[in-house]
C-alpha cells in the first residue's frame, strides 16, 4: 500500500509539473527577470560554455526564455569538444543545434585554442578565458553574460574553469557595467527529478533576495530534445535518459555573480 501511495504521488507530481510547463508555454508570461528598471527590455546576451552540447544539455530553459523575449543571444563555446578526436563533427553539431534553439549560426563562436582543449584534468587558464570573453563582449556589444557556476552542474573541470574566467573578467573595473549570471548546480536528487524540480526551483528563488536568483521554466521542452538530438555523436542511450530525466531540461535557476 505504501508503494502504491509513493507511485501515485510521483505520477501526480510529474503530471502537474508538465501542466505547469504547458501553461507557461501557452501564456508566455512576462515575468520580471533579468530586467532593467523593473521593465523587461531586450539585452545583448553572451552564453559562455565549455563544449558543444552544453547549451542543449544544461541551458535550454534559459535560451528558450531569452529568445522568446527578443534578446539578442550569442553563444561562445571555448572548445570543439575534441577529447575523443571528434572536434570537427561536434562543432558542426553545435551549429545545427543552434538552429533548433533559434540562435543564428553567425552568433555562435566555437574556439579551437591549443591551450583550451577538452578533457578531464586539462585545466584552462582563467586569465586567457577572461581575455577571450572580453574580446567577444566588445565585438558583440554584450551587456549580460551567462555561464556555469563554480561546480559546473557535473563538476567537469572545464565547466568550472569557464566560471572562473567570467569571475576574472568581473574583477576588471572596465567591465563593471556587464552583468554576469551563473547556472545554479543542484544536488543529485534534484538533478534527476525531471520536471518535478520546477517546484523546488521556484521555492528556492523565492527564498533569495529579490533580483539575486531567478527561476526560468522551459516553455519549449520539445525544442530542447530536438536540439540535443542534433548532437548525433553524443546522442547515445544514457544521454537520452539524461535529457528526459534531468531537471536542467525543464528549469534553470540563475544566480547573479557579484
Amino acid at each position: 500500500m505504501e508503494w502504491l501511495v509513493i507511485i501515485v504521488t510521483v505520477v501526480v507530481l510529474w503530471v502537474s509539473s508538465f501542466f505547469k510547463l504547458l501553461h507557461e508555454s501557452l501564456s508566455a508570461s512576462q515575468v520580471a527577470v533579468l530586467t532593467d528598471g523593473g521593465v523587461f527590455c531586450k539585452r545583448n546576451v553572451l552564453l559562455v560554455i565549455a563544449h558543444p552540447d552544453d547549451e542543449s544539455m544544461f541551458f535550454t530553459p534559459t535560451i528558450n526564455y531569452l529568445s522568446s523575449r527578443g534578446c539578442n543571444l550569442h553563444i561562445l563555446c571555448m572548445s570543439t569538444g575534441n577529447a575523443d578526436g571528434m572536434g570537427n563533427v561536434r562543432k558542426e553539431e553545435l551549429y545545427l543545434a543552434s538552429v533548433m534553439l533559434k540562435v543564428p549560426q553567425k552568433q555562435v563562436k566555437i574556439l579551437d585554442h591549443p591551450d583550451l582543449q577538452d578533457g578531464f584534468g586539462k585545466t584552462w587558464n582563467s586569465k586567457l578565458l577572461s581575455k577571450i570573453i572580453k574580446e567577444e563582449i566588445a565585438n558583440c556589444d554584450i551587456d549580460l553574460v551567462i555561464t556555469f557556476d563554480n561546480y559546473g552542474v557535473s563538476g567537469h573541470c572545464n565547466h568550472c574553469d569557464v566560471h572562473q574566467g567570467v569571475r576574472e573578467l568581473l574583477q576588471d573595473t572596465s567591465h563593471r557595467a556587464v552583468e554576469a549570471w551563473e547556472l545554479v548546480s543542484t544536488n543529485i536528487l534534484r538533478k534527476y527529478s525531471g520536471p518535478v524540480d520546477i517546484w523546488l526551483s521556484i521555492l528556492s528563488a523565492k527564498f533569495h533576495l529579490r533580483g539575486v536568483v531567478h527561476c526560468l521554466l522551459n516553455e519549449h521542452p520539445r525544442r530542447s530534445l530536438a536540439a540535443m538530438a542534433q548532437h548525433k555523436s553524443q546522442w547515445v542511450w544514457f544521454r537520452k535518459l539524461f535529457v528526459c530525466f534531468s531537471s536542467y531540461t525543464y528549469v534553470n535557476c540563475l544566480k547573479k555573480i557579484n
